[in-house]
């Protein structure tokens, strides 16, 4: 690590000691003094650095320095690094620390208090604002210096020439800053005798060139006494123009003949035309008017997380235990729906808009969370298309497998499935970039950001105590400084509604339906699954809380996304005419993220009621606070409340202790915390600490496969056991009072309608559904003996009247293929089969006393005599009844859809270390001192073949290393140093110094050779 990065901030004021004693040129001089483990920390950060290896650490720093590149690390940023970057690009290039953190802070002077209103004065280091930022910004410039964004020693910090060109203000791309062009921009187009006009009205010598007279008033504007003096002598309404202006936007629109005071300001260069009709206030002079602050409200420290409600950590359990099981009884029902064949798929893929209906009205639920349930089963993989020519949607094998399973393993591979995906049900209902209608399990439904927000949406809930839920709109706020838009807090419109928010509220909506959280809260299983550590106690603030103590600053924090109390097209004079100034509209900063974050998201699965949700949650509120107001104010704690209330668990709560996965807070992901982002002697609670952490990453394969077998651990004893039994009523209804076993559920599943569900299931017996559990095989004694097994009351006498009288007409009538046939012994139900006029359709014929042939199949036949009111049995050809079960259609074997990354997969430790050394062999073999030629000096080696065999082999012999030219294959062309071991054949053996590993290389692929000067590898 460079010695940027290593230094150790004190308390008060802390800041980096000098990188080192000679600075570097160039960013890849800056990169070239890094240790090993500091270039794998940036590619780590910055993984889109290593697609391809780069070949040298110049080829790394051109990359690094690439737009795109520095547009992916900027929106990767902190709010305080960004604030840090936009900072920077408002400074001179090169810009000493002293006057970063005074942009940061203020000057330790006030501004004139005609012009700066009290509350935006800067105060002295007394402030405990002032106190933040200072201890702070060490860590921000730690972020930028080591994601290559920043280089440089203290006295000459630089800007990436890139970020500076993103993050400078303009006409175009104003910044968040407010700020406006300096002087020297803004009359760089003016003629010299207007800008020796402003000098004299200024009060300033005149000067023989435009020059002279520009850098005159450029000091004007930034010596603090000459400018209060100058202010001093503004009329009123002068400076209430400029305090219009102060915090941005800087530009305004004056008339061809302004106001007095408008003149007065003109004339003094205090504000300076860029366009007809068009001034600014210069750079300098809004600075002087701040208080030499670039920000208005700077933001060291993330928002503190508010807890909304608190409960009781077995309560929360319960809740999200019991919507777990109904989590699983929703998907189950959903894929036994479909488990004869589901619905078509679309030509263009996904469900039709009628069939989503269908589904919501199968499921109880909403349109939307019909959506949300349906994608979630094709994340796991338990659904799919079949793939045949009328492609329709089925389950997969791996259903049955997933059936197997004990049930707390059924819910873990789900929610890991839901905690991994990248499709995002929030969006179905929707419209894409063409306007096409987003469908469930259709294309355009995958966004790459989604498992990245669940996955800190729920660390975040796990800095909480247990049993905490927070406020969304804290939590929303927080993320929003983890990761803020850059032009957002100029737009508190797009901050609410950026993709980012939108993932973050499904989030917190589905992890309740999943019951992942319990009202609100995150629960010990769903702690468990994320691999985080024990929540802390209620009365404790740790450093992962995010900024929960109370701290110095916190009140002169705003919500993330809002612009404070900026004045944003409003008028600069309170007149109209000649006497108005209007702010010209401000554009905003477009960056690679901005299309996602402004296309609509269609409808969440949070905006309709439905009774899968929590019983005490009523419409399925987004809050934790709507769900308490739903509930009432005791329900966390009465019996009967929550979703699981109704639903026996075998234990009330269980702690488990799980492993640390890593630290929680706003630094981005990549960034190692090191001594200046953790210094001595800080204290462990406040924002010093919240802004001093990493949040943690999401874990690899292996390890969320033991998350998840962990949650399964811990939510099996929260989980009703299954019952054996029903209590059956005389009104032909059976009563399961919880979950039943499989085989008893199945069995009534066939022998029952399910009448309604909740947390007791009405089962209905119908004569249709006893004569579906006789056509499956079963007889009258065997639905007797399995009712009586499995009733703690005894079997009431209509039920089992209804059971003889199905079975005495079951199987009377038998149905065969003539095309069909009915027969009978009794001749007397044939005739009054043939005197219904409705069985016309039939087109019957009696072939014997006893038999009617049709021209219908035996299906229709079975179907119509069903209809007459008959109960006819289906027999074979050998003259038995057939007996008929359902068709259990299913897909070939098929693999749940891949997670869509977001850009350049993390590289893991393994290739970190081969990249570097490559990168590092490379950079030896392109900055090692050769011998030249006068007539070669400074480029690729041209020599003959003889010229080459010759050094070869006399390198061999010494056993000196040389550069070659080399010409591959595909007639890519490179330079590499390498000691030779053998020639022979037209080859050479060697060493190659540029790839760290002996390679053999055809002679006549390499274009020349030189020797290397004197102690050079």
């Amino acid at each position: 690590m460079s010695t940027e990065q290593t230094q150790e901030p004190a308390a008060t004021p802390a800041r980096p000691a000098p990188e080192a004693a000679a600075p570097p040129r160039s960013l890849a001089e800056a990169l070239r003094a890094r240790d090993d483990e500091s270039l794998a920390a940036l590619l780590r950060a910055r993984p889109d650095l290593l697609s391809p290896v780069p070949g040298d650490l110049t080829q790394l720093a051109t990359r690094a320095g690439t737009r795109a590149s520095v547009v992916r690390a900027l929106e990767r940023l902190d709010r305080f690094a960004l604030q840090t970057a936009e900072a920077l690009a408002v400074a001179s290039d090169p810009a000493p620390y002293e006057r970063l953190l005074s942009l940061l802070t203020g000057d330790r002077t006030e501004a004139a208090p005609e012009a700066t209103p009290a509350h935006d004065r800067t105060v002295g280091t007394a402030d405990p604002a002032v106190a933040t930022i200072e201890h702070a910004l060490p860590r921000a410039l730690a972020t930028l210096r080591e994601q290559a964004l920043v280089w440089g020693p203290d006295d000459r910090l630089r800007l990436v020439r890139t970020a500076r060109e993103l993050l400078t203000p303009s006409p175009q791309h104003p910044s968040p800053t407010g700020l406006g062009p300096t002087v020297a921009e803004t009359t760089a187009g003016m003629s010299p005798g207007r800008i020796q006009e402003i000098v004299a009205a200024a009060g300033l010598p005149t000067t023989h060139d435009a020059v002279s007279a520009v850098a005159a008033l450029t000091e004007l504007f930034t010596d603090r006494s000459r400018m209060s003096a100058l202010l001093d002598d503004a009329p009123a309404e002068s400076v209430a123009v400029l305090s219009r202006l102060v915090w941005g936007p800087p530009y305004g629109q004056v008339t061809a003949d302004p106001a007095p005071h408008l003149r007065w300001l003109l004339d003094r260069g205090l504000l300076l035309p860029t366009a007809p009709g068009t001034v600014v206030l210069p750079r300098e002079a809004t600075l002087h008017l701040r208080g030499g602050r670039a920000h208005r409200q700077p933001e060291p420290v993330p928002p503190a997380l508010e807890p909304a409600t608190e409960h009781r950590p077995q309560v929360v359990d319960a809740t999200a235990a019991g919507q777990a099981y109904t989590a699983l009884a929703t998907v189950d029902e959903l894929l036994k729906d479909w488990d004869e064949g589901g619905p078509a798929v679309l030509r263009a893929g996904g469900l039709s808009v009628r069939d989503l209906k269908r589904t919501a009205v199968a499921l109880d639920v909403s349109e939307p969370l019909a959506a949300f349930w349906v994608e979630l089963a094709y994340a796991a993989g338990l659904l799919a298309s079949d793939g045949e020519a009328d492609e329709r949607y089925a389950a997969t094998p791996a259903y049955d497998e997933w059936l197997e399973l004990p049930v707390a393993e059924r819910w873990a591979r789900l929610a890991s499935a839901w905690l991994t995906a990248t499709r995002t049900a929030g969006l179905v209902g929707g419209r894409d970039a063409k306007d096409r209608t987003l469908s469930a399990l259709g294309p355009g439904l995958d966004r790459s950001a989604a498992p990245e927000v669940r996955h800190r949406v729920l660390t975040l809930l796990a800095t909480l105590p247990e049993g905490s839920a927070p406020t969304a709109e804290s939590l929303l706020a927080r993320l929003r400084w983890e990761r803020p838009l850059r032009a957002g807090a100029a737009q508190p419109s797009t901050a609410q509604d950026d993709l980012r928010t939108r993932l973050a509220r499904w989030t917190l909506t589905e992890a309740e339906l999943l019951g992942v959280t319990g009202r609100g809260a995150l629960s010990s299983h769903g702690r468990a699954l994320l691999g985080a550590a024990p929540a802390p106690a209620a009365t404790e603030t740790g450093p992962g809380m995010g900024g929960g103590a109370e701290s110095p600053a916190r009140g002169r924090h705003a919500p993330a996304g809002t612009s404070g109390d900026r004045v944003a097209g409003a008028t600069v004079a309170g007149t109209t005419g000649r006497d108005a100034v209007t702010p010209v509209a401000e554009d905003r900063v477009t960056t690679a993220g901005d299309a996602e974050a402004d296309e609509s998201g269609g409808r969440t699965p949070s905006d309709a009621g439905t009774r899968r949700a929590a019983p005490s949650a009523g419409t399925g509120p987004d809050t934790a606070a709507e769900r308490e107001t739903a509930a009432g104010p005791d329900a966390g704690d009465r019996p009967g409340a929550g979703a699981g209330a109704k639903l026996p668990a075998r234990k009330a709560h269980i702690a488990d202790e799980t492993p640390t996965v890593g630290d929680t807070g706003p630094v981005g992901p990549g960034v190692r915390r090191g001594p200046a982002e953790a210094p001595a002697g800080a204290p462990a609670t406040g924002p010093a600490a919240a802004a001093t952490v990493a949040p943690a990453t999401p874990p690899t394969p292996a390890e969320a496969a033991v998350n998840a077998a962990r949650a399964a651990r811990l939510l099996a004893p929260l989980l009703p056991e299954p019952l054996d039994h029903v209590l059956l009523q005389a009104d032909l209804t059976a009563v399961a009072p919880g979950p039943l076993q499989r085989p008893l559920a199945d069995m009534l599943d066939v022998l029952a309608d399910v009448e309604s569900k909740g947390g007791a299931t009405v089962y209905r017996f119908t004569p249709g559904s006893v004569r579906r559990a006789l056509d499956a095989g079963r007889s009258a004694s065997d639905l007797h003996a399995f009712l009586a097994a499995h009733s703690r009351t005894p079997v009431p006498q209509p039920l089992a009247y209804l059971i003889d009288d199905v079975a005495r007409k079951h199987g009377h009538l038998r149905i065969g293929a003539a095309s069909a046939y009915v027969r009978c012994d009794d001749d007397a139900v044939l005739n009054e089969i043939l005197a219904d006029k409705r069985s016309a359709a039939l087109r019957l014929r009696r072939l014997a006393p006893t038999v009617l042939a049709a021209q219908a199949d035996p299906a229709a036949l079975l179907d119509g005599l069903r209809g007459m009111g008959f109960a006819p049995a289906a027999e074979g050809p050998e003259g038995d009844v057939l007996i008929t079960r359902a068709h259990a259609h299913r897909t070939p074997p098929r693999t749940a859809p891949e997670p869509v990354p977001e850009g350049p997969p993390v590289p893991d430790t393994t290739l970190l270390g081969a990249a570097v050394r490559a990168i590092r062999a490379g950079d030896r073999a392109s900055t090692a001192p050769r011998r030249t030629s006068p007539e070669h000096t400074g480029e690729l080696p041209r020599t003959t073949p003889a010229e080459t065999l010759a050094t070869m082999q006399a390198a061999v012999l010494t056993g000196q290393a040389v550069w070659i030219g080399y010409v591959n294959a595909e007639g890519a062309a490179s330079q590499r140093v390498i000691a030779p071991v053998r020639v022979e054949g037209g080859f050479v053996t060697a060493y190659d110094h540029t790839a760290d590993e002996v390679r053999t290389y055809p002679l006549h692929r390499i274009t020349g050779v030189a020797e290397l000067a004197e102690g050079q590898i």
